[in-house]
C-alpha cells in the first residue's frame, strides 16, 4: 500500500473548501485503488492537505494523470505549488 501526503494553500476558507470536496466526493470515491482519503486541516491560515491511502503505486500513478488529479488547483483555487509526498505503506495496524 501507499500513503500519500499533500499540503497545500488556498484562497477557500475553511466552509467553502468542504463544500467543493462534499461536492467532488462521488468522483473521489470512483477511483480505482483508492482505499481511502482524508481531508485534514493545517495549522496555517487556508492550509489545508489530503491523505490518500493507495491499494498500489500504479493506482497513484493513474490518479496522478487523471483530469480529475489535474482539477484540483482550480476546484480548491490552490495558490502556490503543494507539498506532496509519498511512502510505502510497511505494516497497518488494524484492517
Amino acid at each position: 500500500m501507499i500513503l500519500q501526503i499533500i499540503r497545500l494553500k488556498s484562497n477557500l476558507d475553511e466552509v467553502t473548501l468542504l463544500e467543493k470536496a462534499r461536492e467532488r466526493e462521488p468522483q473521489f470515491k470512483a477511483i480505482p485503488g483508492l482505499l481511502q482519503k482524508y481531508y485534514v486541516k493545517l495549522n496555517g491560515p487556508n492550509e489545508y492537505g489530503g491523505v490518500y491511502v493507495w491499494d498500489s503505486k500504479e493506482s497513484a500513478q493513474a490518479f496522478r494523470e487523471s483530469e480529475l488529479a489535474k482539477g484540483i488547483p482550480k476546484a480548491y483555487e490552490i495558490v502556490e505549488a503543494p507539498n506532496i509526498e509519498v511512502m510505502d505503506i510497511l505494516f497497518q495496524l488494524r484492517d
